[in-house]
């Protein structure tokens, strides 16, 4: 294995002077989308190990969402016409004699999804749901069943995956505004929607939080009420960026007009009611957040699966070992990754592997190559594993930290991971 190492020279996260960071919360229409295929992927997972003993090739990270027509008001609301989820992709439909039962199963995973994270939504007559998962192509089902006949797993794509660590203190305040915010919203404040979008800008040592947050209607009484609901969503984001040690100036719903009546009112918590539509893909990326100053990439990893496809894999990988390299060499506050594969290479072998590193004492690439070597070659050898993991839920994509704590305590304790620990995850 040969690890390209070099020293970050340029200034990121913290040592930047302007910083920009947007996290698009549970609600909202393109993270619904992301969730839904991450979940169909998980259930074609559970399904193919619990049947065949073995993950079968399948590829769900299209996803559509059209948004419905809703009449929101003060006191209650209508929705007048659903949303409709599309669901595209590629899975095996059939194995030897034995059938998938692909459509029912996508239902399945819209309404239980739906069930569990946006309860005010009424299943059989707010969302519809359309399954247009087919066959895969030939080609990559044999790049796929290849691994079949050994123990080396196939990368089925030339991709990039990036990950980079730690969170900068503008990434985590953002991050934590949000899922307090969604956290407060189950808990004791319903009238706070689900559909909520935090994006952060740092200017120096001055922090701006603009939240658009979608209010529920039947849960506020007046235009009072609702400007009392606005007032205490900045007040809980300017708390969790204090916790945080920043001072922030925080607007909620700019678009507001008040005096007029105009308002960010819906009757279900989501844009996706009436007001917006979302698409897999173009949301949050594997670490939660969306950071134009990072390096990134446009990789769709939700619905990818993952045995082979390095889309997923990698991006996840990267993550993992940046988070490592930072958590267990003193000498270095920041890592980046970089992992290239190529297609019908072993995923465990990537044709590139970029390592960037900053400290802040005097430290050469080549005095941490033999542990960065070692924390590299153990997750890759983990992406064996990781379709369980995920299923399990001890790994997932769109939180921080990608791995959960359990697990991470567990393995340092050579205790078995927490098999039923909750899927963190907007």
């Amino acid at each position: 294995m040969r690890l390209d190492l070099a020293m970050l020279t340029e200034p990121s996260g913290n040592l930047l002077d302007l910083e920009i960071v947007e996290r698009k919360g549970l609600g909202h229409p393109d993270t619904i989308c992301d969730h839904l295929t991450e979940e169909l992927s998980l259930a074609l997972s559970r399904h193919y190990l619990a049947q065949f003993g073995r993950v079968l090739h399948y590829n769900v990270d299209k996803a559509l969402l059209w948004g419905g027509r809703s009449q929101p008001a003060f006191g209650g609301g209508a929705i007048l016409e659903p949303m409709e989820v599309f669901l595209a992709g590629r899975a095996t439909t059939a194995f030897g004699a034995a059938r998938l039962p692909l459509a029912e199963l996508a239902e399945d995973v819209v309404q239980r999804w739906f069930g569990n994270n946006l309860p005010l939504i009424d299943l059989h007559r707010h969302v519809r749901t359309h399954c247009l998962v087919r066959p895969g192509s030939s080609d990559l089902t044999d790049v796929f069943e290849r691994r079949t006949t050994g123990t080396v797993l196939l990368a089925n794509d030339t991709s990039c995956g990036i990950g980079y660590a730690p969170l900068s203190r503008l990434e985590s305040i953002v991050y934590a505004v949000e899922q307090e915010l969604g956290a407060i919203a189950l808990r004791a404040h319903p009238e706070i929607g689900r559909d909520i979008k935090v994006m952060g800008v740092r200017r120096g040592r001055d922090v701006m939080l603009t939240v658009a947050c979608a209010f529920v209607g039947r849960f506020l009484a007046t235009i009072a009420d609702y400007a009392a609901a606005k007032a205490f969503v900045a007040d809980t984001a300017r708390e969790v960026a204090a916790a945080h040690g920043a001072d922030a100036t925080v607007a909620v719903n700019v678009g507001d007009d008040l005096a007029a009546g105009s308002v960010y009112l819906t009757v279900v918590g989501t844009s996706a009611e009436g007001g917006d539509d979302g698409e897999a893909g173009r949301g949050n990326r594997v670490n939660g957040l969306i950071t134009p100053f990072r390096p990134m990439t446009m990789e769709s990893a939700a619905g990818k699966n993952a045995v082979t496809h390095v889309g997923k894999l990698y991006n996840l990988a990267a993550g993992l070992i940046a988070e490592r390299i930072v958590e267990e060499l003193p000498a270095i506050d920041e890592a980046q990754c970089f992992l290239v594969s190529g297609i019908g290479r072993p995923v465990s072998d990537p044709q590139t592997i970029g390592i960037r590193l900053r400290s802040g004492r005097q430290s050469s690439p080549a005095a941490h190559e033999m542990a960065i070597a070692a924390i590299v070659e153990e997750e890759l050898a983990r992406l064996a594993a990781a379709a369980e993991a995920l299923a399990a839920g001890t790994l997932a994509i769109g939180r921080w930290p990608l791995r959960s704590r359990e697990s991470r305590i567990a393995e340092s304790s050579g205790d078995p991971p927490d098999r039923n620990h909750e899927r963190g995850a907007s």
